[in-house]
């Protein structure tokens, strides 16, 4: 079996950081989201997808150095406040042995900042993987990281059992036609969550991690919803 975590809102409770800054970045814009309305219309996409989005809705061009800045301080808040989501070294602790990974739109720069911030990177290196930097290089929703990780570790998609807290990384992961876990217990969730992830596919949905071994074993057991 092979375990493949989302990192952002699973691992790591970085969403509510990043929706922070992103919401007072586009009210200098002259676009009003609160840090909730970003959690739940975006949260899961790249900085450059949003941006699309912002742009289509205004017809205004976001200014140039708008990403490069906006990311920076995420990237400063990230390390000096960041914090692993609870129970996330119990449940690695109970998977010692097993394969397992991390599948993220971010940058292998942001992920190095996160995970090492909250004691994960060594406990995934070297199996860490940016959407953005292998296979095709397509961000999630596309299925590009997770059909490039299951490939490299030579496992069936039956056998691999993702872990997701947003609608797009559930679409992605069954897209690759993956085992796909919800998850809603991160502090950036919201009362719909859990029928959202549903509604994308997922199969199951938990709020700890510490149920996810045997959420997997119960979820391999069973042969699973149709297509």
């Amino acid at each position: 079996m092979l375990y493949v975590f989302d990192c952002d809102g699973v691992l790591v409770d970085s969403e509510t950081i990043a929706s922070s800054v992103e919401s007072a970045s586009l009210a200098e814009f002259g676009y009003e989201i609160t840090p909730q309305e970003i959690n739940h219309r975006f949260a899961g996409l790249t900085a450059r997808a949003i941006g699309d989005v912002v742009e289509a809705e205004t017809g205004r061009k976001l200014p140039d150095d708008f990403f490069e800045r906006n990311q920076a301080e995420i990237d400063r808040r990230l390390a000096n406040e960041l914090e692993a989501v609870a129970g996330v070294h119990e449940m690695l602790d109970r998977l010692e042995g097993q394969k397992r990974c991390v599948c993220s739109n971010s940058s292998t720069k942001r992920l190095r900042i996160s995970l090492e911030r909250t004691r994960l990177w060594d406990r995934f290196a070297p199996h860490i993987y940016s959407a953005v930097e292998v296979g095709d290089f397509q961000p999630k929703p596309a299925p590009n990281v997770y059909r490039y990780v299951m490939a490299k570790f030579g496992v069936d998609p039956r056998d691999t059992v993702v872990l997701e807290d947003s609608p797009f990384g559930v679409m992605a992961a069954k897209a690759a036609g993956a085992r796909v876990v919800g998850f809603t217990g991160g502090a950036h969730t919201w009362p719909t969550h859990a029928d959202m992830l549903t509604d994308a596919g997922a199969e199951t949905v938990i709020n700890r991690l510490t149920n996810l071994p045997a959420t997997a074993d119960a979820l391999l057991a069973w042969e699973g919803m149709p297509d």
